[in-house]
């Protein structure tokens, strides 16, 4: 696992070393009409891999700042994918506490992977899966109080069977609209093109909205930003890339609510979950190269 884990991440780096971003998707005078009608955006943030086990200068903490302080809208809520076991994530101290600031502070906590590595569910047998979700749930429900309804699996890969026992453990799967393509951690994780990948993502999310394809949840379409809280220059950059999202939407002809993130808990969860996988045959649109990578292969 630890190999195809290895050529992933060489091939990630590749993909954002390499080539262009395509331009922003002109915006048609029938998009615009139809965006005239729709409700209003509202950027809903996720955060995967974490928490960072780091006692020096934590970047999961430096998020959670970020989040609670800064001139856009204070005290955002976001949802956390985190690893429960992974010794340099949620298997630490350090990456413990982390989690209980992160619940005490509103956010959500939604489960990732409770192994010690960052590994594909679907690579693990029946009583290894089941393990998993229940270690995960039980390391989660220690600091919540309740089991998370929540799973982003590993790598954006799952399957009939592994759909099915996140069901069973009452997992809902929550994928993705946009992605930083900030889950490069070692060697090279800058984002020299961060605001014009966003402005191209999002103009092609524009074209989904304006056909009606995103629900609206309490008078504004929730829209799933994921980013990965362990990466030292996302959280160096946070409120930029806050600020990026709100320019990004400007810029592609979009609405955003009159507060463009969610701060409040149980609206978030609310939002979160009109957004989840139904079926695990349910069409679904992965970020950067995961739906080439996983065609004909993931449900």
């Amino acid at each position: 696992m630890k190999c195809v884990v290895t050529v992933l991440s060489v091939l990630a780096m590749a993909v954002g070393l390499s080539g262009c971003i395509s331009a922003p998707i002109e915006m048609t005078p029938q998009t615009a009409q139809r965006l005239q009608s729709l409700p209003p955006i509202r950027f809903l943030l996720t955060f995967d891999d974490g928490p960072n086990a780091s006692s020096f200068f934590n970047p999961s903490l430096q998020v959670l700042d970020a989040l609670a302080v800064n001139p856009i809208e204070p005290g955002i809520k976001a949802v956390f994918f985190v690893q429960t076991r992974a010794p340099r994530a949620g298997g630490s101290e350090v990456g413990k506490t982390v989690m209980r600031r992160e619940h005490a502070e509103g956010h959500i906590l939604g489960f990732h992977t409770a192994t010690p590595w960052h590994s594909n569910h679907r690579s693990l047998n029946a009583q290894e899966l089941e393990q998993t979700l229940a270690n995960g749930s039980a390391d989660i429900a220690a600091i919540t109080g309740t089991p998370p309804n929540l799973v982003r699996p590993p790598f954006w890969n799952y399957d009939k069977r592994t759909f099915a026992a996140y069901q069973q453990h009452g997992m809902h799967v929550v994928l993705t609209d946009l992605s930083a393509n900030d889950g490069k951690i070692w060697g090279y994780n800058l984002s020299l093109r961060r605001r014009s990948h966003m402005v191209r993502e999002l103009s092609v999310l524009r074209e989904k909205i304006a056909a009606g394809e995103l629900p609206a949840v309490e008078g504004a379409i929730p829209v799933v930003v994921t980013f990965h809280d362990i990466n030292r220059y996302t959280a160096r950059h946070a409120q930029e890339y806050l600020q990026i999202l709100i320019d990004s939407a400007r810029e592609t002809g979009m609405t955003t609510a009159a507060k463009p993130f969610y701060d409040d808990q149980a609206e978030l969860q609310r939002a979160v979950m009109a957004r989840t996988v139904t079926t695990s045959s349910e069409p679904v649109n992965l970020p950067g190269f995961w739906n080439w990578w996983w065609d004909g292969d993931s449900h």
